[in-house]
């Protein structure tokens, strides 16, 4: 079953169950995949979904923070549940062990030796571990790798 379909399948499970904030969620979800196609005149597979998944869910972290910084709990706390909704259709994310160990690989193959080649690595990872690890993490052990 494609991401897309699983996705309209929760929708009607979150309906029946009448589980607001999943549902509510789930429309977002499909909004954003439907302008998606609309803007591009292409279908999602899951490896755009995926993409679209992971902005969404950066872009809920960053609302959050910013409500608890406004003293807005309530707010932050609505946006922390949508994260969780959004979660359960992404993969499995690595541990902070293995992306060090993409890293050292990446540092292995491509022989970056110096932050100017930073450029070059994230190129490589971003391609190796979209979905699968938070990029921003990504960025953390490349600059610490780089920095040896």
């Amino acid at each position: 079953m494609s991401l897309k379909q699983q996705i309209n399948e929760d929708m009607k499970t979150a309906m029946r169950a009448k589980d607001q904030l999943a549902l509510g969620t789930i429309r977002l979800i499909n909004a954003a995949i439907k302008q998606y196609e609309v803007d591009e005149r292409a279908e999602a597979d899951d490896a755009k979904i995926t993409a679209i998944l992971g902005k969404m869910i950066k872009q809920r972290k960053d609302s959050a923070k910013i409500y608890t910084e406004a003293g807005r709990q309530d707010l932050a706390d609505k946006e922390n549940a949508e994260i969780k909704v959004l979660n359960r259709y992404l993969p499995e994310m690595l541990s902070a062990e293995a992306v060090a160990a993409e890293v050292a690989a990446a540092v292995a193959e491509t022989g970056a030796s110096s932050p100017a080649d930073m450029g070059k690595l994230m190129g490589l990872l971003k391609t190796r571990l979209a979905g699968k690890a938070d990029m921003g993490e990504v960025n953390k052990a490349v600059k610490a790798a780089l920095a040896k």
